[in-house]
């Protein structure tokens, strides 16, 4: 009885939390914490809650479908995690490997073009994981409909060390000069990257902090960042809800910080220069939305008036 109860009421708050939301995130990263303690805490082995945590991952691939996400990067093993002592690191390994064997055969992701991608410092990885991720990146790298990041030895400083090693060695060849040295040439020699900047970083299991994942697409891009209590393999439809509505309450905010920026720039220029002014007001009704435009046409409007008196 209590039982479905609770079922009605999670379905019903579902709905409502989906009623409040507008324009999604189109990428989404996310970091898996809490599969081990999830497992101590039903008296299973750290296996056992990584296999949970995998059932998860293939929900929130439906979810993402149903709400329009368009790319999902999912931080499974970072390079501090080889630290971990062999007994933990190989069931892990091999839950990777089945995994991505299943993936890149999955009817679903066919029907649904999912590019099934591996970032991060893949070398460091068993022949046996690299041999999986070959396989499901060639069975699905001609998709673009979804992108699926798998986030496997990775580590966000030492993917920008690289990159920045990258650039200097073409600098001091001759390849790139210093002045061409910008945010595309970094991305350039950024390898196995995410398609798209992070819109939202969801980490599960209570700890807020995001744990050098994806300092580049994520920090560069200003992420909203949205930390849950729920350990992995509890993470519902509902915590995804919730850090999405996260997103856009920042969304929102940051918007309304741009358009309070640009009529003030606008009264500025306004007040030394008014031809100036039209000109900046132009420029900048184009870059933001449509409400934002709007003041910033009524500024102007109103400097004029205050011209013509």
């Amino acid at each position: 009885m209590f039982g479905w109860v609770r079922r009605g009421f999670r379905r019903a708050y579902e709905r409502v939390l989906s009623r409040e939301i507008d324009d999604g995130p189109t990428h989404v990263a996310i970091i898996q914490d809490g599969n081990r303690r999830y497992a101590r805490k039903r008296g299973d082995d750290a296996p056992d809650g990584h296999r949970a945590g995998a059932r998860t991952t293939e929900n929130v691939l439906d979810w993402c479908e149903e709400l329009g996400i368009e790319e999902l990067t999912l931080y499974a093993f970072s390079t501090e995690n080889f630290e971990r002592p062999p007994h933990e690191r190989e069931p892990l390994f091999d839950l990777f490997e089945d995994k991505l064997y299943e993936f890149a055969d999955a009817e679903r992701v066919h029907d649904r073009e999912v590019a099934v991608r591996a970032i991060g410092e893949v070398d460091m990885l068993p022949d046996r994981v690299r041999d999986a991720i070959d396989y499901a990146e060639s069975q699905t790298g001609d998709y673009d409909s979804f992108t699926l990041n798998i986030a496997l030895a990775y580590g966000g400083r030492a993917e920008l060390l690289s990159a920045a090693r990258d650039v200097c060695r073409d600098v001091e060849s001759g390849v790139l000069s210093p002045d061409d040295v910008d945010v595309e040439a970094v991305d350039r020699h950024l390898s196995r990257q995410p398609v798209r900047d992070v819109d939202l970083i969801i980490r599960t299991g209570g700890d807020e902090r995001t744990s050098n994942f994806l300092p580049w697409h994520a920090n560069g891009n200003e992420a909203a960042v949205y930390f849950c209590a729920p350990y992995w393999p509890e993470f519902s439809k509902i915590d995804l809800l919730r850090g999405i509505r996260t997103y856009e309450s920042r969304e929102k905010s940051w918007q309304r910080t741009r358009t309070e920026r640009a009529v003030a720039l606008v009264r500025a220029v306004a007040e030394v220069e008014f031809e100036d002014a039209k000109t900046v007001a132009g420029r900048l009704r184009e870059q933001l939305p449509s409400s934002g435009a709007d003041e910033v046409s009524a500024e102007l409007a109103k400097r004029t008036d205050e011209t013509a008196d």
